[in-house]
């Protein structure tokens, strides 16, 4: 015998009231833009513009005096957008939320203040294991802008600085191969009857289309290796037009080296190092006044012969080539940097304030928290954690803990 369903005499099928998420109230934040003093660092990351945005929706912003000489934003530019000049760094410091365009120094870390937030670069060669506990200890936020991703999943910061890169090599390898810096005299585009310079680019990320971008642009025969099929038929579909393009074959390689008049390192690093395509006989065998751009050199260098040069002295030769290996070159064109830094940290500062502060934007977003690497005494990046010996947390089980 099949049994009836019972349906309950409780039973209703009346529309339960309808329960809206309660959004988060609305937090006016302190942000505290500091000068910076140390990586040759010449930007700053937040623009007066963006300023008067985040003054007129009630943010207080403090700049200290000077933070925007290096970009040619004046303390005057600020004080009109809103901001308050601060002399004292100490003062500026109790900032609940601090913004930075270099990575924290070691005399920055007394200055900083329990609980508090901070958003910077990270450069591993020069972070130390004591520098991580000192910031754990005051259970301080971090956040690494170039590991913040956007809505698309794709990280804004590191692409706009790649852009930058890759552009700013080609422009530089045009002024070292001019007569006026003791070059061999050749014009990048060439001219009519006069064939153009020879450029080779090793590399077809971000950093390689944007160079390939401006070399073509300026009119210079240009080659593209990489090992990756896929970067390189990207490459051409962006820049819409076919190049010569190669995988990273040493004989070919050494070939068209010898034959370049620039040749630009734009390779991507594996695990944090870019591995060493380009041998030191190969540069030996280059011509006489060619000019080599490792834009890699920050994580290495993808050129044997490269080593770590600044904006003072930006350039040495070795074989008769010519060596150019500043690792912050964004920061030689700072002005353009710094709004496009800006560009992308003023929405996040809105949304942050609208969020109710850091940690509600940090459970909101997937791509803010994919930039931090320490909460509130915890060290939540698996890199840092198992590079420096020290205990990590997932910071998704972290917050899950939390709520």
């Amino acid at each position: 015998m099949i049994k009836k369903p019972y349906i309950s005499p409780s039973f209703s099928y009346i529309p339960l009231e309808e329960t809206l998420e309660v959004q988060p109230k609305k937090k006016q934040l302190f942000i505290g833009i500091p000068k910076e003093t140390s990586f040759q660092e010449n930007r700053v990351a937040l623009t007066p513009e963006s300023v008067s945005v985040l003054v007129n929706q009630g943010h207080d912003v403090a700049v200290e005096h000077g933070a925007g000489d290096g970009s040619f934003y004046f303390d005057n530019d600020y004080s009109e957008a809103g901001a308050r000049i601060v002399y004292d760094k100490a003062e500026l410091y109790k900032a609940t939320t601090i913004i930075k365009s270099a990575p924290i120094s070691e005399e920055e870390l007394p200055l900083l203040q329990p609980n508090q937030v901070v958003i910077s670069p990270i450069h591993l060669p020069v972070l130390k294991a004591d520098m991580l506990e000192h910031l754990t200890q005051k259970k301080i936020i971090a956040l690494a802008i170039e590991s913040i991703k956007d809505d698309s999943g794709t990280y804004p910061i590191v692409r706009s600085m790649s852009e930058i890169a890759g552009s700013s090599a080609i422009l530089t390898a045009a002024k070292y191969l001019s007569n006026v810096h003791n070059g061999k005299g050749i014009l990048l585009g060439g001219i009519s009857g006069v064939p153009p310079a020879r450029v080779l680019i090793i590399g077809a990320g971000v950093v390689g289309e944007s160079a390939t971008r401006t070399a073509l642009g300026l009119g210079a025969s240009v080659k593209i290796f990489d090992n990756s099929i896929y970067r390189l038929m990207r490459l051409q579909n962006n820049v819409g037009r076919r190049c010569f393009t190669s995988v990273l074959d040493p004989v070919a390689l050494a070939e068209e080296l010898a034959n370049a008049d620039v040749a630009v390192g734009a390779l991507k690093p594996i695990n944090g190092i870019t591995p060493v395509v380009v041998s030191d006989e190969m540069v030996s065998n280059m011509k006489a006044g060619s000019v080599i751009v490792d834009i890699s050199i920050d994580r290495g260098g993808c050129f044997e012969t490269s080593r770590v040069t600044t904006h003072e002295n930006p350039i040495f030769k070795k074989y008769d080539v010519i060596h150019y290996c500043v690792p912050n070159i964004a920061s030689g064109v700072s002005r353009t940097a710094s709004r496009a830094i800006s560009n992308i940290l003023m929405p996040i500062m809105q949304q942050c304030g609208d969020m109710g502060g850091m940690e509600g934007l940090i459970v909101a977003k997937s791509g803010i928290r994919n930039g931090v690497y320490l909460y509130k005494g915890s060290v939540t990046n698996a890199t840092l954690a198992k590079r420096f010996g020290l205990k990590y947390t997932d910071l998704d089980l972290l917050l899950a803990s939390q709520s």
